[in-house]
């Protein structure tokens, strides 16, 4: 029988002998009764609501890691606080029990239940196929990756100069806007999936990358993080409401309170809506306070202390941005339009690059709308492996991947988030292979024009609601 469903039918006294092995269990009694220290554990037992900033839930089970030594770096405490269970599995597909078992073990989840399965045949041959490939010490950024970002990176510290030194202008908004766009998609997405390099500072330090575009780093990996956890969850990811009420990306049923009369005409309009996603973020009170409205929304907390002493370095990047990028073109040619011009081309120009290629990426024809249906109806656990690949598409090639740091093969991204995005096109035939010997729909267009056309239509269906006026098992109206 599989380990996690030993687990999961496991008597009581089974769990409690597991419990009394543990290592770290073992240690933190050392000196007490086994017995009577397990029993306090075993009764300390509360929701995930009530969980205290220096603790996070996994697999059921509550951790206290106020003191824990994270080989990653101190950002796993952003989210203490949390039922992390679907992060810590998918930035680890690699650990096993041994490494969590590190961790302060101090009760337990009140009625807690997966939805999510990381131990099916699917997702343990696609682990070990892909492995076969990249090892665990070479899964970071390769020389190709790191030149490609210093690339970009120098690119964008030349452009932004020219903007101090010699002032703003529409040619020059456009290339900082892109080359922006490019820092996004090629250097901190890498380095805040902590998939840059082996070594912590480094990937801390690039990550700054999104304070360098207008962002934030912190807000960006509560939002992102929980995006990549639940992909296209109903309830759990904030990227599948972000764009309410403006334009829905979730295909509600006809009569649903989010799907506005409007709406009807979104395939036409969400393109150009896209194109104020600068303006959002960079004109952000989230940035000020470090409370990602989106994560807050499906749940996530983020009162501990890790995220409360970063606010103050949030605000003074965003003001400097906001100088640099805002205010300084005003200054150079006075109180009027031209200046308001080129700040808006250059917010346009980031937007169109970074929001237009993360909506290819989960909104398509036929893409898994709603991964954990099978859960939500009979209680079944869902393969995390499976959702990922079914909400996700990949589309180009070389060209493409080298534009967009890899981000093209979204289904492999999503799959081994925290390996560098080098590695994917390497990676990604295995991935397809893998796929089709279990039956699980892979979607790839060869040309990210026709990713566009596909992501167009199914906007269009989402808002005039074509999608419930069919019966697809009958072919009836």
């Amino acid at each position: 029988m599989l380990e996690n469903e030993k687990k999961k039918n496991m008597a009581p006294k089974e769990q409690n002998a597991t419990l009394r092995n543990r290592k770290q269990f073992l240690n933190d009694t050392a000196g007490d009764d086994n017995d009577a220290a397990l029993e306090r554990v075993l009764n300390n037992s509360k929701p995930v609501s009530k969980l205290s900033n220096d603790e996070v839930a996994i697999d059921g089970f509550i951790y206290d890691i106020s003191t824990f030594n994270h080989p990653g770096g101190d950002v796993v405490k952003m989210f203490g606080g949390n039922d992390v269970t679907v992060q810590y599995h998918m930035i680890h597909p690699r650990h096993g029990n041994k490494q969590v078992e590190k961790m302060k073990l101090v009760g337990k989840v009140d009625n807690w239940k997966a939805e999510y399965s990381f131990d099916t045949p699917f997702a343990r041959e696609m682990k070990e196929e892909v492995y076969k490939i990249v090892s665990r010490k070479n899964e970071f950024g390769t020389p190709g990756y790191l030149t490609r970002a210093a690339f970009y990176t120098g690119l964008m510290f030349y452009l932004t100069y020219r903007w101090v030194v010699d002032g703003s202008s529409f040619k020059l908004a456009v290339a900082l806007g892109v080359s922006q766009a490019l820092i996004g998609l090629n250097v901190q997405h890498d380095a805040n999936h902590g998939a840059a390099s082996r070594k912590v500072w480094v990937n801390d330090l690039l990550g700054f990358g999104a304070n360098l575009i207008g962002g934030d780093k912190w807000n960006w990996m509560q939002q992102h993080w929980t995006h990549h956890s639940f992909t296209n969850h109903h309830a759990k990811d904030p990227d599948s409401f972000s764009s309410e009420p403006v334009f829905n990306f979730n295909d509600y049923p006809k009569g649903h309170p989010s799907r506005k009369w409007y709406m009807r005409f979104q395939g036409f309009y969400f393109l150009f809506m896209l194109s104020f996603y600068w303006f959002s973020s960079v004109f952000n009170s989230q940035k000020w306070t470090l409370q990602h409205a989106g994560a807050a929304y499906v749940g996530i907390k983020m009162e501990n202390d890790f995220t409360v002493n970063r606010r103050i370095w949030a605000r003074l990047l965003g003001l400097n941005y906001l100088f640099l990028h805002v205010c300084l073109p005003f200054y150079q040619h006075g109180l009027s339009w031209e200046p308001a011009a080129h700040v808006a081309v250059l917010g346009i120009a980031s937007s169109l690059v970074l929001s237009t290629l993360f909506t290819l990426s989960h909104n398509f024809e036929n893409s898994d709308r709603d991964p954990i249906k099978e859960f939500r109806e009979n209680g079944k656990e869902v393969c995390w492996f499976k959702s990922q690949v079914e909400t996700s598409s990949t589309y180009g090639g070389f060209i493409s991947g080298c534009l967009t740091g890899g981000l093209n093969c979204q289904v492999e991204h999503h799959l081994f988030p925290r390996m560098s995005s080098a590695w994917y096109p390497f990676i990604r035939p295995t991935v397809q292979r893998v796929c089709k010997k279990h039956g699980v729909r892979y979607v790839y267009y060869p040309w990210i024009i026709q990713n566009l056309i596909s992501t167009i239509k199914y906007m269009h269906a989402a808002g005039t609601g074509a999608n419930w006026e069919l019966d697809p098992l009958s072919g009836n109206a």
